[in-house]
């Protein structure tokens, strides 16, 4: 199969564009190969180097593609502010469904869910990863709350995870096909469910349940 990362290319030196071509390389290994047949010297081939200039920089694959998975989720991932919370939920799905659907996205998915998965580095670069998201959708979910588009108790966590949910049982369960169409479903869940308060904080949750229970007797 053939892939758009990185083509076997004419020897880059060394240097930035050298690391760049490395790190492009093992992604595109990863989709091609998968993290069980990935060696150092097929991504030296890719990326053009010789393997004694890979190896000054990387001990082996495992370190390959850690660092190749940690430069890739540094890129900066701007959030939207569109000033609503429906369209600021549908940019973000739709990012979400274009960037794990393309051809980094599905290398990504490789190393994160398959025997690379394992390793402690990547463990530990997959829970950094899904707390910057975290970390970085908080602002859309306040703004929401401060515009009255959302409870007051909505957990920006939850709402997130809620939001992906739907998408990433598509690549990574069902297998069923992941569309714009997916993306817009994914909204009305999220926003039917935090509407109704399911996405409240966990201390809010029991309040509300103890509420109900109350009423009840």
């Amino acid at each position: 199969m053939e892939s758009s990362l990185s083509d076997p290319a004419r020897p880059v030196g060394r240097g930035r564009k050298a690391q760049a071509a490395v790190r492009a390389a093992t992604l595109a290994e990863l989709l091609d190969r998968g993290y069980a047949e990935l060696t150092v010297e097929g991504v030296a081939q890719r990326a053009g180097v010789h393997k004694t200039t890979l190896y000054r920089r990387w001990k082996d694959r495992a370190s390959l593609v850690v660092d190749a998975l940690a430069e890739h989720f540094a890129t900066d991932i701007p959030m939207p502010d569109t000033g609503a919370v429906e369209t600021d939920l549908q940019a973000l799905a739709q990012g979400l469904v274009q960037s794990m659907t393309g051809p980094v996205g599905r290398a990504v998915q490789t190393a994160m869910f398959s025997d690379a998965g394992r390793l402690p580095e990547v463990a530990e670069a997959k829970r950094r990863i899904f707390a910057d998201r975290f970390r970085r959708a908080a602002p859309v979910v306040a703004r929401a709350i401060e515009r009255g588009e959302l409870p007051a108790d909505t957990d920006p966590v939850e709402l997130i995870k809620t939001l992906a949910a739907p998408i990433y049982f598509r690549l990574l369960i069902s297998a069923d096909p992941v569309e714009e169409g997916t993306a817009e479903q994914a909204v009305r869940i999220t926003l039917a469910a935090a509407r109704a308060g399911a996405l409240a904080g966990g201390s809010a949750v029991a309040v509300k349940a103890n509420e109900a229970d109350a009423g009840q007797e």
